[in-house]
């Protein structure tokens, strides 16, 4: 499973378009190699270097396993957005309030669809993965 971005390239800096600084859109993602028998995917992007702990900046989940590109600014159809640690279901831009940090996008092959509330958060998407992940990997874009 693999996981690449057309806006940056791994460990990388992220273009200001995807910040705060900028516009604060998603960047486009590209999926390939999903796994056979995969059923939806996931995907959480984290920062593990903010100030308070781990901020989750965008959490969704029942993506399609057809879905080979997500473009920029936008959310697979179908899929569920869950809530980040701000308690809102959208895409948070990177926005370090200090310091370089690093976003993690972590995307997860199923094997079975989800059913969570749009409450739910990153642990409970995780909690409920558990014993069904066929594939994971990541892509790390680094800001600024």
């Amino acid at each position: 499973m693999k996981l690449s971005s057309p806006a940056f390239v791994e460990n990388q800096k992220i273009p200001v378009k995807y910040t705060c600084r900028g516009e604060g859109i998603s960047p486009a993602l590209d999926i390939t190699e999903i796994p056979e028998g995969a059923q939806s995917l996931s995907l959480i992007l984290k920062d593990p270097d903010a100030p308070s702990g781990t901020f989750i900046h965008y959490v969704v989940w029942n993506i399609s396993p057809d879905t080979k590109n997500i473009p920029e600014n936008s959310t697979p159809s179908g899929s569920v957005i869950g809530t980040n640690t701000a308690g809102r279901n959208i895409f948070v831009s990177p926005c370090p309030p200090q310091g370089q940090h690093h976003y993690i996008y972590y995307l997860y092959a199923l094997d079975t669809t989800l059913t969570l509330p749009p409450e739910a958060s990153s642990g409970d998407l995780e909690s409920v993965m558990a014993g069904h992940i066929l594939g994971s990997t990541t892509l790390t874009g680094i800001f600024p």
